[in-house]
């Protein structure tokens, strides 16, 4: 069948059967959970009475529970989203039991034959009676058309949403339409330089920009929430928080808009955003923001250690106003570079960044620091789980086998509830709940233990 679907959109007469409304001003808000918010603002021209208005460009993943359009003196009696897509295959698979034209062409003189025919089946090809005869529709390299009178009902060239309302006047007046969608994404990708050295940080971040939605977006205003919606259908509410990047969340109240209590971001311009394409824009670019190694170690439990693990080095640094950003920052993959010996910038580890409030300290693990170890050992221990009424004695070496002296940022997790740190080495600092933290300064080849016990209620 494919020389002769070749031409048979070209043979349909189309029939126009209600007004069409044409975009004017568009705006999209895209979320964090494969979902958008379109506003769609037209001038439609209202005729008295009951009618029709087609919306033919709206979104293929279109939620229809979520239509809302409102007019002045507009009254919705009904709307219906069609998104049976024509093609040449629909048109026969509608046209079954119906009669249809076949028009044959003889490739030698170009004569045409045309015979009316009715349309019994399409299954694996088109099952045709002609007169006394039976045929199938097939592709034997003869040009054939196949002519319709009308396309059928609820078959549209794209997905269209028509919606069936009362006027008492007629006239031209502004419309909004609103409407979910899915098949619309946004994610923020950062890349930041650092320069050990002078303990700079250049940091640019990028918006991207996913449409996977059937439809184009054409000179649209675009907004960003960044934040996880409570949705029916979302695990979001269900996602781990490991906060590793966030060493203490920020204060500061930013130029930033806010939705509820999400950020909300526009794009600086506006923007057409196709059908199956995925866009970049830059968003933040700041420069010179002060930043300094750190090295990190976590332990999630208590256990002996028969050979030392290294330390995270970090990248850390703030979002603040002082530093130059001011800005919240949407959760997003950061990539670490570093200036080398003749000043080039070499790629050196990555990490993912949480939504994070503006006015944060922020720690952007990059790598493991073979020459910066921790080894632990349990001195004593009560008998079962420690947090039963029970203790835990601790022992943690800190070794550097680097000429500088380095700190390591200690963090000891799992520590359930009703707990206490009775004796300590070193001060440390209640982080939250289930968290204690210490500094702990290593000299240049040297070592340092932290001991430290702990009871628990």
């Amino acid at each position: 069948m494919a020389r002769s679907s070749l031409a048979l959109l070209s043979s349909v007469l189309l029939a126009a059967t209600s007004a069409f409304a044409q975009a004017q001003d568009l705006t999209i808000t895209i979320y964090n959970d494969d979902i958008a918010l379109v506003r769609d603002v037209r001038e439609i021209a209202f005729e008295t009475g009951r009618s029709v208005v087609e919306f033919k460009d709206v979104s293929a993943l279109i939620l229809p529970q979520t239509v809302a359009l409102s007019a002045d003196d507009v009254t919705v009696l009904e709307q219906n989203f069609d998104y049976d897509l024509l093609s040449p295959a629909k048109l026969l698979e509608k046209a079954v039991g119906q009669r249809v034209r076949i028009v044959r062409t003889n490739p030698g003189n170009g004569a045409e034959t045309s015979e009316i025919a009715e349309v019994l089946s399409v299954n694996d090809g088109a099952v045709l009676k002609i007169g006394e005869r039976i045929e199938i529709l097939r592709d034997d390299g003869l040009p054939t058309r196949v002519i319709f009178d009308k396309v059928p009902p609820n078959l549209r060239a794209r997905p269209t949403l028509s919606v069936d309302l009362q006027t008492k006047t007629a006239g031209t007046r502004r419309a909004e339409l609103r409407y979910l969608t899915n098949g619309m994404q946004w994610k923020a990708d950062y890349v930041g330089v650092f320069d050990e050295k002078n303990e700079r940080l250049d940091f640019q971040g990028w918006i991207t920009l996913m449409n996977h939605s059937g439809t184009s977006y054409p000179d649209a205003r675009a907004y960003l929430v960044a934040g996880d919606l409570n949705l029916v259908t979302s695990a979001s509410s269900w996602r781990g928080r490991t906060r590793s990047t966030q060493r203490s969340a920020g204060t500061e109240a930013s130029p930033q808009a806010t939705l509820a209590d999400y950020y909300l971001y526009e794009l600086p311009q506006r923007t057409t955003i196709s059908d199956r394409q995925t866009k970049q824009v830059a968003f933040i670019d700041a420069g010179g923001v002060h930043a300094s190694k750190i090295y990190r170690y976590v332990a999630n439990y208590f256990s002996n250690m028969e050979s030392p693990e290294s330390a995270t080095f970090a990248v850390e640094f703030s979002n603040a106003k002082a530093s130059g950003m001011g800005l919240p920052l949407p959760a997003g993959i950061v990539r670490m570079y570093a200036r080398d010996s003749q000043a080039k910038a070499q790629f050196i580890g990555e990490d993912l960044l949480e939504h994070t409030p503006a006015g944060s300290h922020i720690a952007i693990d990059v790598g493991e620091a073979f020459d910066v170890t921790v080894q632990a050992q349990i001195r004593d221990a009560s008998q079962g789980a420690f947090w039963n009424g029970g203790f835990a004695s601790m022992h943690y070496a800190f070794r550097n086998a680097r000429k500088e002296p380095v700190r390591v940022v200690f963090e000891q997790h799992g520590l359930g509830l009703d707990w206490e740190v009775e004796e300590e080495s070193l001060k440390g600092a209640k982080r939250d709940a289930f968290t204690y933290r210490w500094e702990v300064d290593v000299p240049g080849n040297g070592e340092t233990v932290l001991t430290f016990k702990i009871d628990w209620d």
